[in-house]
């Protein structure tokens, strides 16, 4: 699957341990949120242009015990997005932006044209 929720508990597998496999964007997001809202169209569309070369993990931070991975990974505002890639944090971004820019985000931090 390239996008998928994850949770506090599933979390350690879902995105660190993927992210040895493939780069994972984490979605840190809430319902009120409307940047949230309107950048995850932007990043679905992206990730299936990518054609699984980029996994994106959805964390709805309202959900149980998730507001503890935000604190955890100091997120400060919503929507936060995170690159992970072999179990590390590679980056981040706030707020809504445009598919040009989160595709140039990614060609930064990982180089897609080279094998893991």
């Amino acid at each position: 699957m390239i996008i998928y929720d994850t949770s506090l508990e599933t979390f350690d597998n879902d995105v660190l341990a993927r992210s040895y496999e493939t780069p994972v964007l984490v979605d840190f997001w809430a319902d009120w949120c409307a940047p949230c809202l309107v950048i995850a169209p932007v990043l679905e569309r992206l990730l299936n242009d990518l054609e699984g070369a980029v996994r994106l993990a959805k964390l709805e931070v309202d959900e149980g015990e998730n507001m503890k991975l935000a604190g955890h990974y100091r997120v400060r505002g919503f929507p936060t997005v995170i690159l992970f890639h072999k179990g590390g944090e590679l980056g981040r971004f706030s707020g809504a932006r445009p598919v040009s820019w989160i595709r140039h985000f990614i060609d930064e931090h990982v180089d897609l044209a080279d094998p893991v």
